[in-house]
């Protein structure tokens, strides 16, 4: 059984049917905040695609992948969505965005393999997923800080709201958001690792954006995994680190431990896919229609992520497990646990 935290004290703020209330409460505000900070259109999103298209994320490259045949399709095999970050950037070409317009959309995913169902980890995985246009000229780390700042204030904004609507809960995001490179934090807990130096970073300032996630720190490791087609994790900054990219982590008393809301980031260009589908060995993706399709100059500059929405609920309702907000499959043991201590998964 993974490590799951349970209390004694625990007595959640809202029952059932007003956390589903909060819930929609919560998606609905917090949607329409981020649209207006990042100047986002809504899209409808696929729930599969066709395997081999090379579309879909492929997160470390070893999950499993859920999977079905079309039958009136010559019974073609689709996969199951891991995320939307290389469909984004495809639909910004295909439906003609232009330049500081963008995206966003409901990511509904099946992880299998999850490997850790816990407090925060579950095999679904609900986001907003969201993309925007840039310029060659906004391909920077400032640009990056920029937009980060935004979607900070558009969570700031939200708990506001949802503090007004339910008074017995508090306010507990801190004024502003931190930054701090992956490279730094290693300088900083070189005895501890990456998610150990994650929860002390965040704990110190309440809200950190982590820079530079998935190319290799000077130890020779890597603080986080990213696939090597869409977030830039190898272009040097102007502040002298490399990675275009980053997370963007809360503390959560309930749990005492830091959680990631947001992977995020410029995404790579020609240049940059080439080298990092290099470093991984990965150059037979190059043959892919996706991969094609940004070497041949068809695919925008841009910059995205995803936003959890089920963790973003738990964080704002004040919840102890992610089953609370949002309807999945558990182990016996954990639903008898959760149960016994007053935790209601749905």
């Amino acid at each position: 059984m993974p490590d799951l935290i349970l209390s004694e004290e625990y007595k959640p703020f809202l029952e059932l049917r007003e956390t589903e209330n909060g819930i929609k409460f919560i998606k609905d505000y917090f949607q329409d905040a981020l649209a207006r900070a990042l100047n986002l259109q809504r899209v409808s999103a696929p729930l599969f695609l066709k395997k081999g298209s090379g579309v879909n994320d492929d997160l470390n490259g070893v999950e499993a992948k859920a999977t079905f045949r079309v039958k009136d399709d010559g019974n073609s095999e689709a996969e199951c969505l891991f995320s939307l970050a290389k469909w984004k950037r495809m639909v910004l070409a295909d439906y003609g965005f232009g330049q500081g317009e963008g995206l966003y959309t409901d990511m509904n995913a099946i992880r299998p393999d999850e490997e850790c169902l816990d407090n925060l980890h579950s095999v679904y995985v609900d986001q907003w997923d969201w993309e925007r246009v840039i310029s060659e000229e906004e391909r920077n780390l400032e640009f990056l800080k920029e937009i980060v700042r935004r979607i900070y204030g558009a969570m700031k904004e939200t708990e506001i709201a949802v503090c007004e609507r339910y008074p017995q809960i508090e306010p507990i995001l801190a004024d502003t958001i931190e930054f701090v490179h992956s490279e730094n934090l290693l300088d900083m807990y070189p005895d501890l690792g990456p998610r150990e130096r994650e929860d002390e970073i965040t704990k110190k300032h309440g809200a950190v954006f982590v820079i530079g996630i998935g190319g290799q720190l000077r130890d020779g490791t890597v603080h986080d995994n990213r696939a090597p087609d869409y977030d830039d994790w190898t272009t040097p900054t102007s502040e002298g680190r490399s990675g275009l990219n980053g997370d963007i982590l809360l503390w959560y008393p309930l749990l005492a431990k830091a959680f990631e809301i947001s992977s995020m980031g410029i995404r790579v260009d020609r240049e940059a896919m080439l080298k990092q589908l290099e470093v991984r060995g990965e150059m037979e993706r190059t043959e892919q229609q996706w991969h094609r399709r940004l070497l041949d100059g068809e695919l925008p500059l841009s910059i995205g992520g995803g936003i959890g929405q089920s963790r973003l609920c738990m964080f704002f309702l004040r919840k102890l497990h992610i089953g609370e907000v949002h309807a999945s499959v558990w182990p016996e043991t954990m639903v008898a646990r959760c149960r016994q201590a007053g935790v209601n998964l749905l």
